[in-house]
Order: structure tokens, then sequence, then C-alpha cells
């Protein structure tokens, strides 16, 4: 666990209270207001009482930060396949199969109990908790980049990037048969299914529930009775692309959930033991929410992927 701390200097300029502490200390804004409620923040000497209160250039402060609490779940040494890492954050290239977050049904072998033992001693307290600030998933059978932090400051700037679908997202996926047109774009609300509940469905565009979900797609390569595609996303809903490719008629190879392979491919699929859905999240790139520059980061294909291409090439020649 670390150790508390303490931050204090004095604000550049006039402002909010909570504002002005998070600009001066690298600490969230949430974070802030969750200390001042706390009694944890000193300005000018005196405990600060409100979040709202005004301050004035010059006069100073003093923040304690307690010891980041122990996260619930325990740490576990997996390995993992990293892309990227800096104090701030983590990019990782997530195997299929892993599930990203402790559940019921999967309570450990996650990859925040991988990224626990990984980072162990680095993580700051995300909402004063020492844990990895999980911004987005992907789904355990999906492999693919997905970016984590580690610091609070971190996970709050990324969170609102992906609240504002400014995250630059560039999936592949094989497709039964080819979407026609060639290039496209799925415009079609999701939410939780009437008749499954473990599934997601395309909603009428005038549904009060569910959210709105756009996936842009475009046809690589033709491949006989199926089809590479990439999806570049717009929205990042549960099941999108999954969901999306399925209302068009052309489900996602070894999707148990929204769709069977077409006849001739379910031979190939069976021999080759592929039963996860055919998606991979290749692409990723965001503004680095601590530094300001954008970073980009791509994954290539993993092998069960890669080797059903080869092989759908090779019966299409």
């Amino acid at each position: 666990m670390s150790a508390q701390q303490i931050i204090s200097g004095a604000f550049e300029a006039a402002g909010r209270l909570d504002k002005a502490l998070a600009e001066a200390s690298g600490l969230s804004r949430a974070r802030v207001q969750a200390l001042i409620a706390e009694g944890l923040v000193d300005v000018d000497g005196k405990r600060a009482l409100g979040a709202s209160n005004k301050v004035t250039a010059g006069a100073p402060f003093r923040i304690t930060v307690p010891a980041a609490a122990e996260a619930e779940a325990r740490p576990q040494n997996i390995a993992l396949d990293i892309a990227y890492e800096d104090t701030e954050l983590i990019v990782v290239n997530k195997r299929a199969g892993m599930v990203v977050h402790p559940a019921a049904g999967n309570p450990d072998g996650t990859l925040v109990n991988a990224l626990l033992h990984h980072c162990r001693g680095q993580l700051s307290g995300i909402g004063g908790v020492a844990r990895p600030g999980i911004v987005h998933r992907i789904d355990k059978d999906t492999s693919g980049l997905l970016v984590v932090a580690k610091t609070d400051a971190a996970h709050e700037g990324l969170a609102a990037q992906f609240a504002a679908h400014s995250v630059h997202r560039r999936y592949l996926a094989l497709t039964g048969g080819t979407p026609k047109p060639a290039e496209g774009t799925i415009d079609a609300r999701i939410g939780r299914s009437d008749a499954n509940r473990k599934k997601m469905a395309v909603l009428p565009k005038n549904s009060s529930r569910g959210k709105h979900a756009i996936t842009h797609y475009t046809v690589i390569d033709r491949l006989g009775p199926a089809a590479l595609i990439e999806c570049r996303l717009e929205t990042g809903r549960t099941h999108q692309v999954r969901v999306h490719c399925a209302s068009i008629g052309h489900a996602l190879l070894g999707d148990q959930l929204y769709g069977s392979a077409p006849k001739p491919l379910k031979p190939l699929l069976n021999r080759l033991g592929f039963a996860r859905q055919a998606l991979h999240a290749a692409e990723l790139g965001f503004l680095h929410p601590i530094r300001g520059q954008f970073v980009s980061f791509s994954a290539p294909l993993p092998g069960d992927m890669q080797e059903l291409i080869d092989e759908l090439g090779r019966s299409n020649r």
C-alpha cells in the first residue's frame, strides 16, 4: 500500500476551489471534491468547507491524500502483452479468452488481476483505491488493444474522451458472407434483447431504450463464403460490432451468440477449433490525458484469426 501523500503549494490564479486544486495538484476534480468533503484540504491554514468556494491567487493550500486502499481483486502473476506503458497509463494487447474485470463466474484470472500484479506500487489510487482505471472493455473472446489508467487524473482524462467518442478505434472482423455495399455505415440503436437477456439487439430508432450506436465498415478482402472487414467505431456500445454485423445478415464467424456460420464454413471452423467471435481490436488512438499529444497503437492479428484467413484464402483459389 502506498504512503500518505501531502501536496502543497499556492494558487496561480483565482477561481473555484475544486477546479483550482485539480489544476495545481494533478488529481482529478472528482477526487479533489471527495478529499474536500473528507476535510483533508486546507486553504490559508483553514479547513476548506466547500468545493465551490472561491480562492484568490497566491493563497496557499495543503492537500492530505490518504494511502490508497488495497483493491478487492487480488494480484495474479499472469503474462501480459504490453504495447505501451508510462507512469500514467498502460496499453495492453489482450488475448482472446481473458475477461477484463472480475465478476460473478470470473472472480480471478482477469486482466485486472494481472494488472494489479504488474503495476504493483505504481497505482496512485483511482478514487482512493489502488486499482487500474478501466475506462473501456472488450469482450472476453475478443482480442486486441485496451488502454488502462494508472492515476486518477489519467483515468478522468481518458474517460472524458471515451464519453465524447473522440477515441480512434479500428477493429478487424471476419463475417459470414460479404456485406453489400462494400463500404457503409450501420446507424442502429442497441439495447438489451427482450428475448434473451444475455444478448444485445438492434432497437427501433424511436425507442426510449438502449443507446445510439454507429459503426463504419469497409470490406478488405473477399474470402469465398466469408469476408475480412474493418470496422471504425464512432460509439462504443456493448457487443456493438457483433450486433451491427448480425443485423445486416453478416454475423461474425465463430460468434456463438449472434449467428451461425454458413454451412460451407462449419467443417473448417470445427477442424481449426475456432469457437470465438472473429474480432480483433487492431488500432487504438487517443490524446495522452497528461501530456496532451495524440498517441496511436496497433496490434497484429492473433494467430487463430490469421490461420483462419489463410485457410479461407487457400480454399478460395
